[in-house]
């Protein structure tokens, strides 16, 4: 029998520990702006080579898939746009003299032959050819010196932010700088840059009178002030959600305020190093970044301090309003719980004559002519002049 004893018990404490658990995965199925909006990253397996290599990556984790390259030689007096169709004979060629500048723009990282075969002709370093695979990466600068035999290499992470269907994706976006050449890699097609592939188009203008670095320049300043129309977006949704919230609240108004917290969070996650970034691009010394470039590079990184100084205020206008609707929802609670209170106080001395008078037992007043009508005047008096002073005591 204790033996029984015991295991019922477990079992119930079992069921109770598990309980609230059950509870919370019902709430967050039913509330999807309770769970969180971390990306799910493949790293590589424990224990594997540093580096790039195509062996240790799973097939089923990189199918493969169509990559899109494209190529852009310019100087101050020509412009040269190609879709490369073929890679192989693509890579088999070499920059055309005239050439001043080259941007080989890689949309699609799947493609790991295509990827393998760029690293190659370009001598990436496999180190930073990995981060571009694995794509998990936080904005950052890594300079791999050259030699006698080898140029030197920048690779670059950036974090672009886009806006699609309401709701904020974050894209890393790599390049490869080198003395002439500049190559980009990126999983999807980013529209930010088409306004700096229209500025190659013109002639006199800075991109084409400048050297590759200014290209990089170029294409960060674009990823960067992106931020900005986004948040002019997210400025008229806060301004919705307070008139909402002054005018109608709803549950769906907190739902409304944590997911622009949330996205919040996000942007901020993706500017905080991008202006460490910035800065370690101005200050620090490279051999394929100009004085010129690093001039500029002052300008993108106001721009960020800007964009998190927006972030951050819209952050705590997040929370200002999140505590306004708990304020809100907790004065009308109040104001219902206190009528109800002034109702149930009226009726206290009514119920204490209805009491009185309806007793089953001999009442003298019981036999006046009228008294029926007297109780009720009796009533009404009270009724009227406790409202009053409700009215009065400024309670009602």
């Amino acid at each position: 029998m204790k033996l029984t004893s015991q295991s019922t018990n477990r079992s119930g404490s079992h069921r109770l520990t598990e309980l609230p658990w059950r509870l919370l995965d019902e709430a967050r199925a039913r509330l999807p702006f309770l769970g969180t909006a971390l990306p799910k990253v493949s790293m590589p397996k424990p224990g594997t080579e540093p580096g790039f290599a195509r062996k240790a990556l799973e097939p089923s984790a990189r199918a493969p898939e169509s990559i899109r390259v494209t190529c852009i030689d310019y100087c101050p007096d020509s412009v040269e746009v190609q879709e490369v169709a073929d890679i192989g004979e693509f890579l088999a060629q070499h920059r055309p003299s005239w050439s001043r500048v080259r941007w080989i723009s890689l949309v699609g990282i799947r493609d790991v032959e295509t990827i393998h075969a760029f690293a190659e002709k370009y001598q990436l370093h496999p180190l930073a050819v990995e981060d571009v695979v694995i794509n998990a990466q936080r904005p950052k600068a890594e300079d791999y010196p050259g030699s006698a035999h080898q140029p030197g290499r920048l690779f670059v992470v950036g974090r672009l932010i886009e806006l699609h269907d309401g709701h904020l994706h974050s894209h890393q976006v790599n390049f490869f700088l080198g003395r002439n050449t500049l190559v980009t890699i990126q999983e999807t097609q980013a529209a930010v840059f088409e306004p700096v592939c229209q500025r190659i188009q013109v002639q006199g203008s800075r991109l084409r009178e400048n050297d590759v670095s200014f290209l990089l320049y170029g294409l960060l300043d674009a990823m960067v002030d992106n931020g900005f129309p986004i948040l002019e977006r997210y400025s008229d949704r806060l301004e919705d959600v307070e008139e909402e919230l002054l005018t109608h609240p709803a549950r769906d108004t907190l739902h409304k305020v944590h997911t622009i917290k949330r996205e919040m969070y996000l942007f901020r996650r993706a500017m905080w190093p991008m202006r460490d970034l910035i800065q370690q691009l101005q200050r620090e010394k490279h051999e394929c970044l100009s004085e010129t470039t690093q001039t500029y590079f002052r300008d993108v990184y106001d721009h960020c301090v800007q964009i998190i100084d927006l972030v951050e205020t819209y952050r705590e206008i997040t929370g200002a309003i999140t505590e306004t609707y708990i304020s809100t929802i907790s004065n009308r609670t109040n104001d219902v719980m206190r009528v109800l209170t002034v109702i149930g106080t009226i009726f206290i001395p009514l119920t204490f004559l209805s009491g009185v008078y309806g007793m089953n037992m001999d009442i003298p007043e019981a036999r006046w002519h009228g008294m029926y009508a007297v109780f009720w005047l009796i009533c009404l008096g009270l009724s009227a002049t406790m409202i009053a002073w409700f009215r009065r005591r400024g309670w009602l």
